[in-house]
């Protein structure tokens, strides 16, 4: 199934009430926001927003609210539907196909993980083929599922069995595997590439679009540095691309995903803190942090 993922999709983060309980009401602010900094669309329920700590029944409810606040918008939908339940991930996938998102996504199960190729096609058929007629990007993530399996054998050979296959989000800091995925099967499949801080890398081997969390926040670094690519200004380029590095590891510094949630709410979009097993920041770690981030310069970068 042919789709082009042209520019920043972000993978957003799940918010949540003081108590952890779901905050559906604040993702009509996380996706006005996006829409202000020209984000293509949002990529909701996958590793940003936490989706191994949600219950089904609050996954499909983050699906649905996210369909009714981007419906009528220049906002698009992706929904991660991946899940180490076969049956839960198809009864997401079925679900986003009924809400018209563009787009699905799945990570491969990774407690016990397919052991060789045939075993992850198989399972990405049986989540596909519930969305029949819905795109299915296979989600790469390594560090995360400990998944290693040859992406360009995976596109070689999933696509007569994964029928509504367009690529993969590919978050693997691998650019050898990334450019051979690029040109497989003829260059067929949508390549969104999954790591922010050096999405210039993939861009110049042919990356045309990025799936990243930190799009959520710091957009317009990604926007600059996307138009600098375009006209030739490598320097400018390179020079956002540097802000983004420093950025993620300042937030990782702090824990990245507390510290990429407070962030959020630095810029007035409050979602939360995150769900255990991730920890969150005391409120002097958040005064720390705000601080590091105006030394930074970041609210600069982002105004």
């Amino acid at each position: 199934m042919s789709v082009r993922l042209v520019g920043l999709v972000a993978a957003t983060h799940t918010p949540f009430h003081g108590d952890g309980t779901l905050n559906l009401g604040a993702i009509e602010k996380q996706a006005g926001q996006l829409i202000g900094h020209g984000v293509l669309a949002a990529f909701v329920g996958g590793t940003t927003g936490e989706s191994s700590s949600l219950t089904l029944l609050e996954r499909k409810a983050l699906a649905q609210r996210w369909a009714e606040v981007t419906k009528g918008t220049p906002l698009g939908l992706i929904v991660h539907v991946g899940s180490n339940c076969l049956a839960d991930a198809r009864e997401l996938a079925a679900q986003a196909g009924q809400l018209g998102a563009m787009a699905i996504s799945a990570l491969a199960p990774s407690y016990f993980k397919p052991g060789n190729l045939e075993l992850l096609i198989d399972c990405c058929a049986q989540i596909a083929s519930a969305a029949p007629e819905t795109p299915y990007y296979h989600y790469d993530i390594p560090a995360m599922t400990g998944m290693h399996l040859s992406m360009p054998d995976f596109l070689e050979k999933a696509g007569g069995k994964v029928k509504t296959l367009a690529g993969i989000k590919f978050s693997n800091p691998d650019l050898m595997a990334y450019q051979l995925c690029l040109r497989a099967a003829g260059g067929k499949y949508d390549m969104p590439f999954g790591c922010d801080e050096y999405i210039l890398g993939a861009m110049a081997l042919g990356c045309v679009g990025g799936v990243g969390s930190t799009y959520n926040f710091a957009a317009p670094v990604y926007q600059r540095l996307i138009k600098a690519f375009g006209r030739g200004d490598l320097e400018a380029a390179r020079a956002e691309q540097n802000r983004s590095a420093q950025l993620v590891r300042l937030l990782a510094s702090h824990g990245y995903m507390a510290a990429a949630k407070a962030t959020m709410g630095f810029l007035g979009v409050d979602v939360g803190g995150p769900r255990l097993p991730n920890g969150n920041l005391s409120a002097d770690g958040k005064a720390r942090l705000r601080g590091e981030l105006e030394q930074l310069g970041f609210f600069d970068w982002v105004s």
